[in-house]
């Protein structure tokens, strides 16, 4: 097994992304868009069709870089950023860039954050997306532990300012995954079980699109020009056809948010910043 190069930092790859008004309906629909929200699902829409914010982080797919030799088997995404600078266009293309910013020494793990960042071909800035992954096994190579997380969390016995309920499909992950999302452990019974889960999860991708959506619809009236900016971590597993419950705090500028099934955190630490 190849060692990971922890001398990557600094290191960038190019990509270029091209789509059409159906991969963004594609996008729209697999974190549960309805066939009523027109503005989201019909490209002769008036005004134009609107691409949910949080696919910034299926376009930062053809900008991601990870160090030589990283360990792909225990990989896990830990924390996932995302900041808009111009709302997603229904077609075009999107220049990408990304580049490893740190790799953290956690002595049982090496954590890795990489950011890809989206232009335009005038180069106008659309997005910045944030990716942290944590590699079992990789740590303990007397490198720079990293700085200490800032807890973030709701209010003890607060009603949160904003509840979205959301059945998903148990078809989600099925259709969630032709957005280029291939991972068979969201598909495959027997590579879930393999995996130690009973049975296929839904993509923690999808789950954070889930809760993209609840935020452009109950903080920014369905104006995702609005949405500026949504960070959170991974925290609990979802399986295609569970209810997931997104839930907002007002916080000085900023919305704590937190999505869980039943009362299973599964989407921590985050916030959302709105217009």
């Amino acid at each position: 097994m190849s060692k990971m190069d922890v001398n990557s930092i600094g290191q960038t790859r190019e990509g270029t992304f091209k789509y059409d008004w159906k991969a963004s309906a594609l996008y729209n629909l697999g974190i549960g868009a309805q066939a009523e929200d027109l503005e989201f699902v019909y490209e002769r829409v008036q005004g134009g069709m609107k691409v949910f914010p949080s696919f910034a982080t299926i376009v930062g797919g053809s900008g991601m870089i990870f160090p030589t030799g990283t360990d792909f088997v225990r990989l896990l995404h830990g924390e996932q950023l995302i900041h808009l600078y111009a709302p997603f266009q229904p077609s075009g293309t999107i220049n990408t860039k990304g580049e490893i910013e740190h790799i953290y020494d956690k002595g049982k793990a090496a954590v890795i954050h990489i950011k890809v960042s989206g232009h335009s071909p005038e180069n106008e800035h659309i997005f910045d997306a944030r990716y942290v992954y944590f590699v079992a096994g990789s740590g303990g190579f007397g490198g720079d532990p990293g700085p200490k997380i800032e807890p973030i969390n709701p209010p003890e016995g607060v009603k949160p300012d904003f509840s979205s309920s959301y059945q998903t499909s148990t078809n989600q992950a099925a259709f969630y995954r032709l957005n280029g999302d291939f991972n068979p452990l969201h598909i495959d019974p027997n590579f879930a079980r393999m995996a130690g889960q009973p049975k296929p999860i839904l993509h923690g991708l999808c789950t954070y699109g889930i809760a993209t959506r609840a935020i452009v619809n109950e903080l920014c009236d369905g104006d995702v020009s609005r949405f500026k900016e949504f960070s959170a971590r991974f925290k609990g597993v979802v399986f295609p056809g569970e209810i997931l419950i997104t839930e907002g705090w007002k916080d000085d500028g900023r919305y704590i948010i937190q999505v869980r099934k039943d009362n299973n955190v599964v989407l921590g630490n985050s916030y959302a910043i709105v217009e």
